[in-house]
């Protein structure tokens, strides 16, 4: 066995050393880093787990179906299960690579969720990893995007594994060369109407300066420690000025104006996505308006949800616009957070409280929440007659609970 060879397997077993894993997904395109991915855990971990590969098929290229029943003939070798997770979502609008990337990670959560793995290997590389920070750099982002990509990332609640980023893509092809493994080269990355060809192709005139892929791997690294300490003050500092009414998140409001500027971003930012249930979250410039708005105590709208300000606090709710069409049977779960549980009722289900709820609910008044939080909130309807809305104090025995409840927000600020 080679240095690199025994190099790439040590990444391996120290990346998935604290990973409880008796299932594992591995997301396997068929070029170098996934296939890589695949030999490499197979190896590392033999019989000890369980694994299971998928490969998305975007339905962008002609050759994709083949490519797709060539990575299906290697697990096939490995005796492993293979399954092809197809997206026909593409309508030719918007960012195709943003778009592709999202579906990509949706698939293959519902994908984990059909097969109930513990989670999904992903091929990332210290190449990506660089390129990303040079794209990132493009876009004057904040530390969090300079960070990078994180080594762990829960989607859809499927725990995301990307056990490669210390490892290059020269390492892994000389991996897979030396073994004897062939791989599929995506004639895509040689596009560069894509940014992040364009960022691959700079990445290799950088030599000159001193600026390597390795290296920019270890400043994002460096980065993500900073980033770990700014979740902390942040953490610490929600125990101390965050309280959590009905789902909306109060926050004493002299207290975070007194707080630096990055520590009241990552608070705001993060009280938006717990409410909206957002996987990426608003840029940074409209971000600095809702701030400035919030230190003039003026009313902020952004990402679906409201700052609204009252007495020593502001509170953060749903906006009632994001909600105004969100439907489910009476079991479901509303807007990605709510149930709402009580007897059996045929024919109910979930629908916003509304002003038309409102108007049916007398004791709103007592329960000290705004209006205009109140409207967004979870009711129970059976057609037009309103059953119960918990959070606006109508409905007897009926319950409104948060899925992951409410200490959920201050948990999930230390999660990346």
């Amino acid at each position: 066995m080679t240095e690199t060879e025994a190099g790439i397997l040590r990444a391996l077993e120290t990346a998935l050393a604290d990973q409880s894993l008796e299932k594992l997904g591995v997301a396997v395109s068929g070029g170098s880093d996934s296939t890589a991915l695949l030999h490499g855990l197979k190896a590392v971990l033999g019989d000890r787990v369980q694994l299971f590969v998928a490969t998305v098929d975007h339905g962008l290229r002609p050759e994709a179906a083949a490519e797709a029943e060539a990575v299906a003939a290697t697990a096939d070798e490995l005796s492993l299960a293979h399954d092809t997770l197809k997206w026909t979502g593409w309508d030719g609008a918007g960012n195709l690579q943003d778009q592709a990337r999202r579906a990509r990670y949706g698939l293959l959560a519902q994908w984990a969720g059909a097969r109930g793995l513990d989670a999904v290997a992903l091929g990332h590389t210290a190449d990506d990893q660089a390129e990303t920070l040079l794209m990132r750099l493009g876009r004057s982002s904040g530390i969090d995007g300079l960070s990078g990509m994180a080594p762990v990332r829960e989607v859809d609640g499927v725990r995301f594994l990307r056990p490669l980023l210390g490892v290059t893509r020269a390492e892994l092809r000389a991996y897979l060369t030396g073994r004897g493994i062939g791989w599929i080269d995506d004639p895509s990355n040689e596009n560069e109407n894509f940014t992040r060809i364009r960022a691959r192709r700079a990445l290799g005139e950088l030599g000159d300066l001193g600026i390597s892929t390795r290296g920019l791997a270890d400043v994002t690294a460096n980065l993500a420690e900073a980033r770990e300490a700014l979740a902390y003050f942040a953490h610490d500092a929600a125990c101390a000025l965050v309280r959590i009414d009905g789902g909306d998140v109060l926050v004493d409001i002299a207290g975070f104006v007194a707080l630096p500027a990055e520590t009241q971003r990552r608070l705001l930012v993060h009280a938006f996505g717990w409410i909206n249930q957002r996987a990426y979250p608003p840029r940074r410039a409209p971000v600095g308006d809702a701030l400035a708005a919030i230190a003039e105590m003026r009313p902020v709208t952004l990402a679906g949800c409201r700052v609204l300000h009252g007495g020593e606090s502001f509170r953060i709710c749903r906006e009632f616009n994001a909600v105004r069409d969100e439907v489910c049977p009476a079991d479901g779960l509303w807007d990605g957070r709510w149930r709402i549980t009580g007897d059996t009722l045929a024919g109910a289900e979930i629908r916003p409280l509304g002003e038309a709820g409102l108007a049916q609910s007398p004791a709103w008044r007592e329960t000290g929440r705004p209006h205009a939080a109140l409207i967004a909130t979870p009711a129970l309807w059976q057609g037009g007659e309103l059953v119960a809305a918990p959070l606006a104090g109508t409905g007897g025995s009926w319950r409104a609970d948060l899925s992951s409840g409410e200490d959920s927000f201050f948990t999930t600020l230390l999660s990346h």
